[in-house]
């Protein structure tokens, strides 16, 4: 439990402030494919950790094996940190030069006015918790259902791999995509092309189309999940941007809490159904409120230049 809660706190600290670094650095412009290559990086070094992790536990036994090998990343990883990388806050100072200084506001200002205040930030937020109950559906439901329709464990694993992995490679594109056709298309399409996934993966009942639609929902995370974080980016103010990535980061992350939940209530088909049925309204909900946010393609202003504690 203890090493689940640094785990956690390392979440919060590294993943989130790789990705604040990124969009800090490249500015507007190429802020798709900045982080698209941050989500590709994480999630391929995931699928890599644990296929090293595999081998070696298969070698060597469970212990001490593969937690050597975390804590050599680990301590490789802050090493480089530390003695490479520079501080990208006055990069995102540099952004905002030319705007009314402001100061960055508290929490609780700043979940009001992403909630409620701008819509964009609302179908951001609203869409990626529903694309984590996606992911917990693949993650939790779909070993038990498959398993059951008679695949095998490699089988299983296989097919849960493909969805990873076609996710993870994908979003580089995704992200250079979004750089030339706006992040919309990409959001509200990926979103929809999930809810498509799921119930070909149940129709499928562990044939070829259940692997087929494995790979489509890889797609469709693809093209939604870093370019959601780049509406996020494109969005927030540079003074306070830090702070919105973390607060949408959450509003995220909370659908890991809540997917198992609702989907062990529904029961393992069932299960199916709801994130389908999710997956589409909220694919509905974006398209209805989610505004261009790419800067060439935007029309109008963002929502906090109308609320002067936001603006200076």
């Amino acid at each position: 439990m203890a090493a689940n809660v640094f785990l956690g706190v390392n979440q919060a600290l590294t993943w989130t402030m790789s990705v604040t670094a990124k969009i800090d650095l490249v500015g507007p412009v190429n802020r798709g494919l900045a982080v698209g290559i941050d989500e590709a990086a994480g999630y391929v070094g995931t699928g890599l950790g644990g296929v090293a992790a595999g081998l070696l536990a298969a070698s060597f036994g469970l212990r001490p094996a593969p937690y050597l090998l975390a804590l050599g990343v680990i301590v490789t990883g802050a090493a480089l940190t530390w003695l490479g990388a520079r501080e990208t806050l006055p990069f995102a100072r540099a952004e905002g030069r030319g705007q009314p200084p402001s100061r960055a506001p508290g929490l609780r200002r700043l979940f009001t006015y992403m909630l409620w205040q701008d819509r964009t930030m609302l179908a951001a937020c609203q869409a990626e918790l529903v694309n984590k109950i996606a992911d917990s559906l693949v993650i939790a439901i779909f070993p038990l259902y498959f398993l059951s329709q008679g695949l095998t464990l490699a089988a299983v694993g296989l097919l849960v791999g493909e969805y990873a992995l076609v996710w993870g490679l994908g979003q580089v594109g995704s992200g250079w995509l979004a750089d030339r056709l706006g992040r919309k298309l990409p959001i509200v399409s990926g979103t929809l092309l999930l809810a498509v996934g799921v119930v070909a993966a149940l129709l499928g009942g562990g044939g070829g189309l259940s692997f087929g639609a494995a790979g489509a929902m890889g797609v469709g995370m693809a093209l939604a999940y870093p370019n959601l974080l780049t509406v996020v980016g494109d969005t927030a103010r540079p003074s306070w941007r830090g702070g919105a990535l973390g607060a949408y980061r959450l509003c995220r992350d909370s659908g890991y809490a809540l997917g198992p939940l609702l989907l062990a209530l529904a029961g393992i088909r069932a299960a199916f159904r709801l994130a389908a049925a999710l997956l589409a309204l909220s694919g509905v909900f974006s398209l209805a409120l989610l505004q261009e946010t790419e800067p060439s393609r935007r029309r109008g202003d963002p929502a906090w230049t109308r609320h002067p504690d936001l603006n200076g």
